[in-house]
């Protein structure tokens, strides 16, 4: 059970994003071939797609731990691509697949040591952020606890806790959910589409048709590194134009 977000909890100042002809080559392997995708400030942009189509790369370019070969990222309409990739990183919340918790810290030291480290808060300071941000995603009580004491799904919340904690302008979230037992999915997928509703910018690559379809604004389907089909939610599952996403709707609905 995860205690909502509060209206009014996630302050930061949303942002577009968008990506233009996105490239990427690996070798001889082309994982994005002339990508575009656009996120409106305050609004939710969900990737789907079968595995293999280059939805994680998409974000890692976005937010730059893949150099793109062609095209150009953009937040707010200005280029992004030759600022510091640290920097922009800070503006931009990534929840993976896996939490990657620090399992000998506590759960609030976790979510405190990058707003220490990078924004340069003091120890004090960086723990009252972390307490308000677990408090977000209800977890408060579990602030002293050892990752390793938590469920997946509580790990996975300290781990969106700890994204918040750093003040993002956008979040990404990559599979955030594929890694949980099924119980523990809704949860988690509840908490996100709370954040959504804060008016966070957000980019969701996801399997969970049920949150694209009801949190998305837009959905973004991608197949072998090109975009086939983009549009509301409605449009893409009830009246999906190409063929290719009808057989994948078949599969997975």
């Amino acid at each position: 059970m995860t205690t909502p977000v509060s209206q009014g909890s996630v302050s930061q100042g949303s942002v577009s994003l968008t990506g233009k002809d996105l490239h990427l080559s690996f070798g001889a392997n082309k994982v994005l071939r002339g990508v575009n995708v656009n996120v409106d400030a305050g609004k939710t942009t969900t990737v789907i797609g079968p595995s293999g189509s280059g939805k994680s790369t998409l974000l890692r370019v976005l937010n730059r731990l893949h150099e793109p070969d062609q095209g150009d990222v953009l937040i707010d309409g200005r280029s992004v691509l030759k600022d510091n990739p640290d920097k922009l990183r800070q503006r931009i919340g990534m929840v993976f697949q896996h939490f990657n918790l620090f399992p000998h810290k506590t759960v609030a030291d976790n979510v405190a040591l990058g707003p220490q480290k990078l924004l340069g808060l003091s120890k004090d300071a960086a723990r009252a952020l972390a307490l308000e941000q677990l408090e977000t995603v209800g977890l408060s009580a579990k602030a002293d606890s050892r990752p390793g004491n938590l469920s997946g799904g509580q790990q996975q919340r300290v781990a969106i806790a700890r994204a918040l904690a750093m003040k993002p302008e956008i979040m990404f979230f990559d599979e955030a959910t594929s890694a949980l037992d099924p119980e523990l999915v809704k949860g988690v997928l509840a908490l996100m589409a709370d954040l959504a509703q804060t008016g966070m910018s957000m980019i969701v690559v996801t399997h969970e048709m049920g949150f694209a379809r009801s949190v998305s604004d837009t959905v973004l389907f991608m197949d072998h590194g090109q975009v086939i089909e983009t549009g509301p939610p409605a449009a893409l599952f009830d009246s999906p134009e190409t063929e290719r996403l009808q057989q994948f709707l078949s599969q997975v609905l």
